[in-house]
């Protein structure tokens, strides 16, 4: 498939280190990886009370979806940017930047669904964002064939799928080039009719079987287009929407009361900002860099680009060891330098680590007991008339 825009399209690789850290505010980036079954954020926007609580203690939060959408909710913090993951992975190896917008046009694309009561719930959904909250909707592009999306699960249990039909989103985005900011797109994921009775019937202990190939969709179009994207799943049919799923554990209950699951991620791509990936532009003014990222806030065993790209970045982490999840990494092998690595029990301690850090104050002289101090003797030979 040759795809004639590639305006944001880097290699995911691609490293540029930071040559300063601007220290004139504090921020943070907080991520909780998709499809990983995180016990705090791996369902319906649970991780949303951490996120809340880490914004108080920074200037600017960056977070992804996952971390904050919750089916018809989004509590993101007031000074939360709510980016794709992969842009956030491109911010934090230096190759990408943000630029904060007002608003953004956002072109709405969805399946044309057999059951067209789930089309009529999607556009609802994104007239009800228009007379609430001023939403710019550009227009709602019916895919017909629909794109196809299935999910599957990888030997090591994390959720991932198949996409068909992508190169029919990149028509319709080519065909609207200039006329939109950001990407909504809405479409059923297909599993067994079986995961979802489970899914809901397990507390919350089997993995969310669609964020995976969701996040696989979100990272292919941001990285080849450059936009803000996001993706929300349609109900597959009538009988899914039908199933009686009784009370369910309070961190799938978000899912459990929506039928478009839409409107978190319209008030996330409402005002996502720009994604910046031209060089000479990230040393505009006003472009939040890698020099702006204080810290990096991930579950603990969470090795990918964005925990490598903050070890050589010189950027602190904050691993929390109580937000369990199916990464068996040994954080604490990677070559840190002292003090960059933080490994605490929870997000009530992160935040204390981050506060510690804001003020300028190692962490571990709030401990005790305190370390001894490192005394060393460096003995030289006496002096001779050459020394002088």
């Amino acid at each position: 498939m040759e795809v004639e825009k590639t305006r944001g399209l880097n290699s995911i690789f691609s490293f540029s280190p930071r040559k300063v850290e601007r220290t004139d505010t504090f921020n943070a980036v907080f991520l909780v990886p998709t499809g990983i079954g995180a016990e705090i954020g791996g369902h319906a926007g649970d991780a949303t009370p951490a996120a809340r609580v880490i914004a108080t203690a920074c200037d600017t939060l960056v977070t992804h979806p996952n971390v904050v959408n919750a089916s018809d909710l989004n509590e993101m913090p007031e000074n939360a940017l709510y980016v794709e993951g992969s842009s956030i992975t491109q911010l934090l190896m230096g190759t990408a930047g943000l630029q904060r917008v007002r608003a953004n046009r956002v072109l709405v694309l969805i399946d044309a669904h057999e059951t067209e009561v789930f089309v009529n719930d999607t556009v609802n959904a994104v007239s009800a964002a228009r007379a609430t909250y001023g939403f710019d909707c550009v227009k709602v592009v019916k895919l017909d064939p629909p794109l196809r999306m299935t999910s599957c699960f990888t030997d090591s249990g994390r959720a991932a799928g198949e996409i068909e039909g992508l190169y029919r989103v990149c028509t319709v985005l080519d065909e609207h080039d200039g006329a939109f900011d950001a990407v909504a797109i809405a479409s059923v994921v297909d599993v067994p009719d079986e995961y979802h009775k489970e899914y809901f019937r397990r507390d919350g202990k089997m993995v969310n079987p669609w964020g995976g190939v969701e996040a696989m969709l979100t990272h292919s179009l941001s990285l080849l287009y450059g936009l803000p994207t996001a993706h929300s799943p349609m109900l597959e049919s009538q009988a899914v929407a039908d199933f009686d799923l009784g009370l369910v554990e309070p961190r799938l209950a978000a899912e459990a009361v929506s039928f478009t699951f839409l409107q978190c991620m319209l008030k996330g791509l409402h005002r996502s900002p720009r994604i910046v990936s031209h060089p000479e532009a990230l040393g505009e003014a006003g472009i939040f860099t890698a020099s702006d990222v204080s810290c990096l806030i991930i579950p603990d065993k969470c090795v990918g680009l964005p925990t490598l790209a903050a070890l050589e970045q010189g950027i602190p982490v904050i691993a929390v060891r109580e937000n369990d999840n199916l990464m068996q990494n040994d954080l604490e092998a990677l070559p840190w330098a002292k003090g960059q690595l933080h490994v605490v029990e929870n997000y009530w301690e992160a935040v204390g680590v981050m506060s510690s850090l804001k003020a300028g104050i190692v962490p571990g002289t709030l401990r005790r007991p305190l370390d001894v101090t490192t005394v060393e003797t460096r003995t030289f030979a006496s002096a001779t008339i050459n020394d002088v």
